[in-house]
């Protein structure tokens, strides 16, 4: 059974399996919660271009420009190396995949190829050529599927999912802005979730 994000609940884990799907421009997997790092550490690898970091965290309600619906604020790190970006990974990564309520992860400023690791261990890689990724796929032992079956395919009115924050060795993701001040880390907009 796929182990989920310690800040995530699903009503039905057993539904759930590490698998993967490819369309036309994406991947989309689940991933167990212990090998999200890793998986993110691979793709950085795999790219020798300038990289971008980027976390999505939901708006402060003092900070919301709409009482009616739900935001998240969208902050970006540019011009990553690789070296820039592992250490991303290492000094926050439990903080993130602990977390239930944020969205992170890299892009790259050349090819445009990004990862983004979502809510309920779901992964996306975006790319114009995802068979690139075959290699990255196999060494995470993932099976293909025709038909993902994510955790929100299984949500219903009566069993919702449930994603809270989490703080890993006294931090949470309200933090991180101000742990990577140094690094360049900029509000870059906020969005309707």
């Amino acid at each position: 059974m796929l182990k989920f994000r310690k800040g995530c609940t699903v009503p039905f884990p057993e539904k759930i399996h590490e698998e993967y799907e490819i369309n036309e421009n994406s991947i989309i997997a689940n991933i167990d919660a212990d090998r999200i790092e890793d998986l993110l550490s691979d793709f950085i690898k795999m790219h020798n271009e300038p990289l971008f970091f980027i976390l999505e965290i939901p708006s402060k309600l003092c900070d919301e420009t709409a009482i009616k619906s739900k935001h998240k604020d969208i902050y970006y790190i540019d011009g990553c190396t690789q070296e820039e970006s592992l250490n991303i990974v290492s000094r926050i990564g439990k903080l993130l995949v602990n977390d239930g309520l944020s969205s992170f992860g890299f892009g790259c400023h050349i090819s445009h190829d990004e990862i983004m690791v979502g809510k309920y261990n779901v992964i996306t890689i975006y790319s114009q050529t995802p068979e690139n990724y075959n290699e990255l796929l196999v060494k995470n032992k993932l099976k293909r599927v025709d038909k993902l079956i994510t955790a929100w395919n299984t949500f219903t009115q009566n069993n919702p999912g449930k994603s809270v924050k989490i703080e890993t060795d006294g931090k949470d993701i309200f933090d991180i802005p101000e742990m990577f001040a140094d690094l360049g880390i900029y509000f870059a907009e906020q969005r309707e979730d």
